[in-house]
């Protein structure tokens, strides 16, 4: 798949999901700017993209649980380019547990500010740069934790709370921004694993959840595909 040229936006890509939806979009040829809370990390997958040589990418920092770095980061995008093709809404910490108690306040309070807020203002702040695209995309790596009716997920209900609130932010942009030519693409993966067989019988693996956003963005811009839902491994009663 060509995407040579494209410039992308990714939160949450110094690591797991989002270094590899990084690394994949750039060597398609993609121009990437990658973001994470530790630059120094995002820095180092930065450097590994542009050791390899197809596609650029350039590190910054954002702590989506911050809103001056959200608008900072921003900011820095726009005084770097005036266009963004495809802004790829991943970074969202994540926290096991059953129980509200099971997260300190600060942990709630930040798992709730990134994943709700923090998403908000990003794509508040970058619609004027996708704007300014002639094939603009949002993706959005939302969760299963997103789908009403989900309880399989280990993760803390303030994981659940914030992936509901990216879920509404997300299908109520599709319809609104559809107009506009923007596509809104949402991911609802269970949860899944960084690397596997990729066979019918294992874990959903990351590789694949990336595969899924390479086919969506690359489709041509009649296809507005809304959401990817996927199923998960069947696992044999005891």
């Amino acid at each position: 798949m060509d995407l040579e040229g494209l410039r992308v936006a990714i939160t949450g890509a110094a690591r797991d999901t989002g270094r590899l939806l990084a690394e994949a979009f750039a060597e398609r040829g993609a121009h990437i700017f990658l973001s994470a809370r530790d630059l120094a990390a995002a820095e180092h997958v930065a450097g590994v993209i542009n050791q390899r040589g197809s596609g650029q990418a350039k590190a910054f920092h954002c702590d989506l649980a911050v809103a001056d770095s959200v608008r900072a980061f921003a900011a820095a995008l726009a005084s770097r380019t005036k266009f963004l093709d495809v802004l790829i809404n991943n970074g969202s910490p994540y926290i096991e547990g059953d129980d509200l108690g099971d997260a300190s306040d600060d942990q709630l309070e930040s798992m709730m500010a990134a994943g709700g807020t923090g998403t908000a203002l990003l794509t508040k702040h970058l619609l004027p740069l996708l704007r300014g695209s002639t094939r603009p995309d949002i993706v959005n790596m939302i969760s299963a934790c997103g789908e009403i009716g989900h309880r399989r997920s280990g993760a803390h209900p303030a994981f659940y709370a914030a992936k509901h609130a990216h879920a509404g932010l997300a299908e109520v942009l599709s319809h609104r921004l559809r107009p506009e030519g923007i596509r809104v693409i949402s991911l609802f993966p269970p949860d899944f694993v960084q690397s596997g067989p990729r066979q019918a019988n294992s874990d959903l693996t990351a590789r694949s959840v990336v595969d899924c956003v390479l086919f969506a963005v690359g489709q041509p811009r009649d296809c507005f595909i809304r959401e990817i839902h996927f199923e998960q491994v069947q696992r044999p009663h005891p």
